[in-house]
């Protein structure tokens, strides 16, 4: 059973994440890989971005599981929580009207995104579907790489399966995991 301040760190980082992937999506200037891959996805196959959500997030689980690492109560809570923070954000921000503001959405938006992925990382309750999908390989590569790798992959299929990417798509393949182990180092949650 997680202690009530590893919970804290739980929901803490969630909730930044999810204000982060808001403020990224509402930038307008690309999305995350993840999220690339998904909207991809689904307009290949013609299912519901919820039903083919669904089944990435079940399948880079599964992926992680068999490379040994579990989900806990952080993996339903970063689905939960991030699925129900960014619409609720997005409701009450709007994109920018000028490029300058979008490009400083988006800087606004990659601090939030390493300190809530770090953050709710930290509390070792379970990861969310990528970043299970990059942990189930460090080792042998670390995370700040794999992390990297599992963006660029559901960029690439994404892209080619119709999604939409731009230039916040390629920060976040780039700089996201490494943003993420310096966030970690700086917040020393272990």
């Amino acid at each position: 059973m997680p202690s009530m301040r590893q919970l804290l760190i739980l929901l803490t980082g969630c909730l930044t994440l999810g204000l982060g992937v808001a403020l990224l999506l509402t930038a307008d200037l690309g999305s995350d890989g993840y999220s690339s891959l998904i909207t991809g996805l689904s307009i290949a196959t013609g299912l519901a971005w919820g039903v083919v959500s669904v089944i990435v997030a079940v399948t880079f689980l599964v992926m992680a599981f068999a490379r040994g690492l579990t989900p806990g109560i952080g993996t339903i809570a970063q689905v939960a929580i991030v699925s129900s923070v960014v619409p609720l954000t997005m409701s009450v921000i709007n994109t920018p009207h000028t490029l300058v503001g979008q490009i400083l959405m988006l800087a606004l938006a990659f601090p939030l995104l390493a300190a809530g992925i770090a953050g709710y990382l930290g509390s070792h309750t379970g990861a969310g579907p990528t970043e299970a999908a990059a942990l189930a390989w460090d080792p042998p590569i670390p995370f700040k790489w794999s992390y990297s790798a599992v963006q660029l992959g559901g960029a690439l299929v994404g892209w080619l399966g119709g999604a939409t990417v731009g230039f916040a798509t390629l920060a976040v393949i780039v700089l996201l995991g490494p943003a993420v182990t310096v966030a970690g180092s700086i917040l020393r949650l272990d």
